[in-house]
C-alpha cells in the first residue's frame, strides 16, 4: 500500500463511488475517502466546496502524506487542500502550525451548502471544522418534516446546525444549549449566514443538565428535542458517558417534551449497536410509564462507505421518537 499508484487508485475509486455528490450543487460539503472501507487504514478525505481536507487518524499512515497528498493533487481539481491530525506524537512537527497543505487558503469562514443550508466553517481552526458531516439526512429530515410551527430544543448544539435547520423547517423559536463559551458566536453566525433573525432565538451557553434540570423546574417544554451528546463528556460537576448515562439523559428529556412531540437521539459511540440504543429508548420511557414510537432510524450516509468487514465502523445511530 505505499507506492503512490496504489494511493491513486484508492482514491480514484473511492471518488467515482461518490460521483453524484460532486454533481448536487444543493450540497457542496461530503465524505471523498471512508478509511478501511476505500482501503486504507486511518485517513479519511472530505470535500468541502472545492478544497479537500485530510484527517489522519495514525502514525503508520501520516508517513505516507506526501504520497497521497500528490495522488489526490494528480486526479483531482482543488482550491486548497487543508489537514487535520487525530493522534498524538512526540516527534516535532513542522505542520503543527497551519492545518493548510497547499493551493490557495481557504477564507473564514468557508461558506457551504448542505441541502440548500448554508453552513459558516472553518477549516484552520482546531481540531473540528465547525459541522458534522454524517448528520446531513438527519438535519434535512429534522427540516423537511418535523419542524413547522414547533418548538425546537438543540442540547449539546455545538455551532447550531440543528436549530438552523429546524428554523429553515419552520420551526416558531429553536433553544441551543451548549456549554462550551464559544458556541454563542459560533451558532449566532449560522443563523447570520442563513439570514434568520438572531435576536428570535434563544442560545444559552450552560451545562445541559443543569439545562434539563431548570427546565423541569420551570415546566418549559418543546415539541421537538435533539439529544446529541458527545460519547464521553466532563464539566466541573458532572462526568457522562453513553454507555453508563444515556437513559437518565434520555428520561430528562422525555420530561420537558411535549405530548406528541418528537425526540431526535443520536449517538456516535461505537460501543453501542443500534439494537442496545432502541433498549435505552424502551427502559427510559418505561421507567416514567409513558408510551412511544419509533418512527425513524438512520444510520451512517452514503458516502461514510462503511466496509461488510468493519460494520463496527457504522458508528451512527439515530432515532426519531414520538413521545404519546
Amino acid at each position: 500500500m505505499n507506492n503512490n499508484l496504489d494511493f491513486t487508485a484508492k482514491i480514484k475509486c473511492a471518488i467515482k463511488y461518490r460521483e453524484d455528490f460532486y454533481k448536487d450543487d444543493k450540497t457542496t460539503l461530503f465524505r471523498v475517502f471512508n478509511s478501511d472501507a476505500d482501503g486504507i487504514d486511518g485517513l479519511t478525505i472530505d470535500y468541502i466546496n472545492g478544497f479537500y481536507l485530510l484527517t489522519w487518524f495514525n502514525t503508520s499512515i501520516y508517513k505516507y502524506k506526501n504520497e497521497i497528498v500528490d495522488a489526490l493533487k494528480s486526479i483531482t481539481l482543488y482550491k486548497g487542500i487543508y489537514q487535520k491530525k487525530k493522534f498524538n506524537s512526540n516527534e516535532k512537527d513542522p505542520d503543527n502550525t497551519s492545518d493548510f497543505i497547499c493551493g490557495e487558503k481557504a477564507p473564514e469562514p468557508l461558506i457551504i451548502k448542505e441541502n440548500n443550508i448554508n453552513y459558516a466553517i472553518y477549516l484552520n481552526d482546531g481540531a473540528m471544522i465547525g459541522i458534522f458531516l454524517d448528520q446531513r439526512e438527519v438535519r434535512k429530515t429534522i427540516r423537511d418534516k418535523y419542524s413547522k410551527n414547533k418548538t425546537m430544543l438543540n442540547t449539546f448544539s455545538y455551532t447550531g446546525a440543528f436549530s438552523v435547520a429546524s428554523s429553515l423547517g419552520g420551526a416558531t423559536k429553536t433553544t441551543s444549549v451548549d456549554l462550551a463559551k464559544r458556541s454563542l458566536p459560533k451558532t449566532q453566525e449560522q443563523f447570520k449566514v442563513n439570514n434568520i433573525d438572531v435576536d428570535k432565538q434563544d442560545i444559552i451557553v450552560q451545562d445541559v443538565f443543569g439545562y434539563f434540570k431548570y427546565a423541569i423546574k420551570k415546566q418549559i417544554s418543546f415539541d421537538l428535542v435533539v439529544l446529541d451528546p458527545p460519547s464521553f463528556a466532563r464539566s466541573k460537576k458532572i462526568t457522562f458517558s453513553v454507555s453508563k448515562d444515556y437513559i437518565n439523559l434520555l428520561k430528562e428529556a422525555i420530561q420537558i417534551t411535549n405530548k406528541d412531540g418528537v425526540i431526535v437521539a443520536s449517538t456516535n459511540y461505537a460501543g453501542l449497536n443500534m439494537m442496545k440504543f432502541r433498549d435505552f429508548v424502551k427502559k427510559a420511557f418505561k421507567d416514567l410509564n409513558l408510551k412511544f414510537e419509533i418512527l425513524e432510524t438512520f444510520s451512517l450516509p452514503k458516502d461514510f462507505n462503511v466496509s461488510n468487514q468493519f460494520q463496527e465502523l457504522d458508528y451512527l445511530k439515530v432515532l426519531f421518537i414520538k413521545k404519546f
